[in-house]
Parts: C-alpha cells; sequence; structure tokens
C-alpha cells in the first residue's frame, strides 16, 4: 500500500508571528545601535574638549612619529581627555600623515581640534636667540651659552675646521677662526635647535650681505674681501651712528693707502683683552694700530650691513682724523691741529675712558 506525504503548512498565523519576531529583533538592534551610537558620538565630542586647566607643557614629536604615539604623549601629558579621541578625530579628517614634527607649546585650555590644527600647521614653539653688533667672537660664545646652550656645544658649533669648504670663507687665512662672521640678528629657537643650527643661521646671513656689489666695492678700494671685513669691524665699533660710517670708513682707507698707523683704540683694546690685560690702549700687540702700521690680523668683532656698506662705498671726502664726541656725533677734520681742537673741545668724558 502506498502512502502520500504531504508537505507542513505553517498557519498564517504562525507566519506573521515570525515575521513580527525578526522585525522587532531589527527594530531593537538598530535602536540599540542608534542609542550605542548617540552615546559613542557624546562621549566623542566630549572627548574632544579641552581637558581644563592652566598648565601649559611642552610637547616634541619626533620625525615619522605615529598617530597612536602622538596621542599617547598627549595623554600623558594630561592636555587630552582621550588617546582614542585624538586618533579618531586625526583620521576622520585625513590629517595623520600632516601632523608635523616639532616642539609644541600645549595648554590644557585647548581642545583636540585645535592641538591638531596647530600640529598640522607646524605653529611650533619658539624662543628667540639674538647676537649683537659690534661683538667679540667671545663674547658671542658666552651670549649663546648665556642663552641656554651648552659650553661644549657652543664650542663645537664655533669650531672653525668644519666650515672650511663654506664659500664664505674663501679668502680667510687657515686657522682663524669665525672672527668677524657671525652676522649680528635674532633668530628664532625651538627644542630641537642646535647652536650649530643658530651658527649656521648666522653665517648664512653673512653670505647674503656679503653681495656681489659688497665685494665689488671693496675690491675697488683694493682689498681683499676679509681685509674689507677686517675694516668693516674697526667702522661699527668707532662709529655707532650709520649715516657717519661711510665718512669714516674713508678715513681708514687713506690712511691704510697713505701707509699711516689706523689709530683706532677698539684694535688695541682687542689686543690686550685677549691677552687677559684689560682695556689697555698702550698695549703693544698685533691688533694694536695706534703703534703699529696695516691692518690688525683679523677682524675685531662682528659686522652690521651698514659697516660694509661703507667700506664698499666710502664717502667722497678727504678726511684724515676723526673723534667721537660726548654728543654722540663724530668730528671729522684735515689737520692733527685741527683734530686736537675739536677732541678738546668735544670730547671731554669719552677721552678719558
Amino acid at each position: 500500500m502506498a502512502y502520500k506525504v504531504h508537505g507542513y503548512r505553517a498557519k498564517p498565523q504562525t507566519k506573521r508571528k515570525m515575521m513580527k519576531i525578526v522585525f522587532g529583533s531589527v527594530v531593537i538592534i538598530l535602536v540599540v545601535g542608534l542609542v550605542t551610537g548617540i552615546i559613542f558620538w557624546r562621549g566623542y565630542q566630549a572627548d574632544l574638549k579641552p581637558v581644563g586647566g592652566s598648565r601649559t607643557e611642552t610637547v616634541t614629536i619626533a620625525q615619522g612619529e605615529t598617530v597612536q604615539g602622538i596621542a599617547k604623549k598627549l595623554k600623558a601629558a594630561s592636555l587630552i581627555r582621550s588617546e582614542t579621541a585624538f586618533q579618531y578625530y586625526a583620521r576622520f579628517h585625513k590629517v595623520s600623515s600632516y601632523l608635523q614634527a616639532g616642539s609644541y607649546e600645549i595648554s590644557q585650555t585647548q581642545g583636540i581640534p585645535e592641538i591638531v590644527s596647530q600640529m598640522t600647521h607646524g605653529k611650533v614653539a619658539t624662543t628667540l636667540v639674538t647676537i649683537l653688533p659690534g661683538k667679540r667672537l667671545d663674547q658671542i660664545r658666552q651670549s649663546l651659552i648665556n642663552q641656554g646652550f651648552s659650553e661644549s656645544q657652543v664650542d663645537t658649533a664655533l669650531a672653525p675646521s668644519q666650515y672650511e669648504n663654506n664659500p664664505l670663507f674663501v679668502g680667510k687665512p687657515n686657522g682663524n677662526n669665525l672672527e668677524g662672521y657671525l652676522y649680528p640678528e635674532t633668530f628664532q629657537r625651538t627644542a630641537t635647535t642646535s647652536a650649530k643650527d643658530i651658527v649656521n643661521q648666522s653665517l648664512l646671513q653673512m653670505q647674503k650681505q656679503l653681495t656681489p656689489s659688497i665685494r665689488k666695492g671693496i675690491e675697488r678700494q683694493g682689498l681683499t674681501v676679509y681685509e674689507g671685513l677686517t675694516v668693516a669691524s674697526i667702522v661699527e665699533q668707532e662709529v655707532s651712528n650709520q649715516d657717519e660710517r661711510a665718512l669714516a670708513a674713508q678715513v681708514f682707507l687713506k690712511r691704510i693707502n697713505i701707509g699711516m698707523p689706523l689709530g683706532s683704540d677698539p684694535t688695541a683694546f682687542y689686543g690686550s683683552i685677549l691677552a687677559g690685560k684689560g682695556r689697555d690702549v698702550s698695549f703693544d700687540s698685533p691688533y694694536n694700530t695706534r703703534i703699529r702700521n696695516g691692518l690688525p690680523p683679523t677682524p675685531i668683532g662682528n659686522v652690521s650691513r651698514s659697516s660694509l656698506e661703507a667700506v664698499a662705498n666710502p664717502a667722497a671726502t678727504d678726511w684724515l682724523f676723526f673723534v667721537s664726541g660726548d654728543d654722540g656725533k663724530t668730528y671729522f677734520s684735515k689737520t692733527l691741529a685741527e683734530h686736537e681742537a675739536l677732541t678738546a673741545k668735544y670730547c671731554i668724558t669719552l677721552c678719558q675712558l
């Protein structure tokens, strides 16, 4: 006997019940997901806000450091609420690869968006390092140390042997140091700036100031560039008024041409100070141009652009003497008698120093 097997058919009400269960489950999942998303989003937005507080910390980001590494540093310094929020924000805004290396001053009043903006724009923390004009190399060395660089780092940066191939030093006698070459300027310094970075920037500025025009002007005076730099260093210290430096340069250049001693007190002081004798105008050294003809062996300090210009383009005058008066003015004359009269009249205090 054969039997027929009939397929099972769900009753309509059972089918509807199952659909309701599935639909309900989907709705629950969606609601749970939505609520979770809202909670996450609110938490994320809260984590983007500043941590609050008054502290400011310096955070240094190394070259090639990952977003995770940066977030960890910021969290460890209590500058962000959440490492995860920082990473999400950087990735969501597609700036992960644009976070720049450097040292940043970051405050607890900054939120993650502001911190990320600071790092993507490379707004690193800087201080200023200044090299003043008319300063000897030993004074510049001490100034760099006083401005926070270690003594050993400064001495390494000033070692002349490492700059032998620099075109700036063409014509500088072998073995001479960087006296006269460090251009006076204010430079920006970050936490990663070294003393050598500052020295290199200063030398680069000097290279820019020694333009082809300045070099040709110096050569027209019958001088090498190094000799011109030496004369400029004397002018720098002899005359503070920039408008009078071309007149003073003319006096020194004329004296060189006629074989007359330059008679510069600053050169004598330079030699006596290096010898540990203080400021002694009578001290006999190769730098004392009051008693020796010709130029001193090296520049006696660094120079500004106006002194270089003065040597390259001296005044078209015929003075042979000058004296700086107590009133800040410089008085020029052609004869020794005129010079002595002007000195007696205008240099009462300064000429006694």
